[in-house]
């Protein structure tokens, strides 16, 4: 790159996304793929055979319905929203938290969540021109620091909190009480991020319309649907109308619109498969929990938090790497995550893989 340009790019591009790194995915080719929170199971043959059919029937010259009416009214169906709500889809979850950012910037105004926590909501606030407050965790159980987070919602004001329920990377469930706390003393809007839904009983679906700053997120990708980039925002219309007027026109494309109303009317076959994973969690953590100096954290996710012995996490990571088996190494992420590895929580063969891996790692560990 030549001086002029490098002088162009710094001149004209903003200082803190210069400062930013771009969102990196691990080249996973030819691995045993355990590091990005997807469901393991692809489709039945039967159940492709009929969607490759209504592809077959989908067209594409024209663009799609604007508001996706009739996946939005399946949406509201299989993720039980409560009557009265609206529904806003993205093309994913991150551009919902994006449009949200976008229509709560403003001077002064900032965004409030939780660390370690799910990146975007940093990232995107960032895009957005607005500070971001990350309140630590507390470090014994990745648990709430209610004080810390009522002092900081006190003295910031945030437009918005995140809160993700199960948490991103901890696996965990927050204290229902103290989310409650939260919500009912933010003085902006509170986004449940419930993109871990189908790995646990717990939500705060039902409570949408019990708090006037309450919304809901979800997403279709943990429970089979990753490909498809869909996410979904429930709650009050006041909030979902305002949200809409910045969501890009046709953001939900045909194939998609098509690919997640046929996928939801055959969600049987999707809940059969977070059950096992369910199942294959329980398995998974036990047995990580037999390897020497191992700590498993608990989870309510599809995937495990563990913390190795001081020093091991960046040499298990590549001695997995080296086997063929691809994990999250989030050692060095943050201060709360050090010698934190990140499984995804894969088909019993995976998790079985994962585990002589690992025991072929620590065996060959000189230390």
């Amino acid at each position: 790159m030549s001086d002029s340009l490098t002088n162009l790019v710094a001149h004209w591009v903003r200082p803190e996304i210069r400062a930013l790194q771009a969102y990196h995915v691990q080249p996973a080719q030819g691995l045993i793929k355990l590091d990005a929170m997807e469901n393991p199971y692809t489709w039945p043959e039967a159940l492709r055979d009929a969607w490759v059919e209504l592809l077959r029937s989908t067209d594409v010259n024209r663009y799609p319905d604007p508001s996706a009416r009739a996946l939005s009214e399946r949406l509201i169906d299989a993720m039980q929203v409560p009557q009265g709500m609206r529904v806003l889809l993205g093309n994913g979850s991150d551009e919902l938290i994006q449009m949200i950012a976008m229509s709560l910037s403003g001077p002064g105004r900032c965004v409030l969540s939780v660390d370690p926590g799910f990146v975007m909501y940093r990232m995107i606030a960032t895009f957005c021109g607005m500070p971001y407050v990350g309140v630590p965790l507390r470090a014994d159980d990745f648990g709430l620091d209610l004080p810390a987070i009522l002092q900081a919602m006190h003295e910031h004001q945030p437009a918005v909190v995140f809160l993700a329920y199960p948490n991103n990377p901890t696996a965990n469930l927050f204290d229902e009480q103290a989310m409650l706390d939260i919500i009912r003393a933010a003085p902006g809007l509170v986004v449940v991020d419930e993109a871990y839904a189908p790995f646990t009983d717990a939500t705060f679906m039902r409570r949408l319309g019990e708090f006037d700053n309450l919304v809901v997120m979800r997403t279709v990708s943990k429970m089979g649907l990753a490909g498809l980039r869909l996410g979904l925002l429930a709650g009050p219309a006041a909030w979902l109308d305002q949200f809409d007027k910045v969501r890009l026109p046709y953001n939900i494309n045909v194939l998609t619109q098509a690919s997640a109303d046929f996928a939801l009317s055959h969600k049987a076959v999707f809940d059969q498969q977070t059950a096992l994973i369910r199942t294959e969690r329980e398995r998974l953590a036990a047995a990580l929990a037999q390897l020497g100096g191992v700590e498993v954290f608990p989870s309510e996710a599809n995937f495990l938090l563990l913390r190795t012995p001081p020093g091991k996490a960046r040499g298990w990571f590549q001695g997995l790497r080296e086997r063929g088996v691809l994990i999250k190494n989030l050692d060095g992420s943050h201060p709360l995550l050090s010698h934190c590895l990140r499984p995804t929580v894969g088909t019993s063969a995976e998790n079985d893989a994962l585990l002589r891996a690992l025991a072929e790692t620590i065996s060959a560990d000189p230390g």
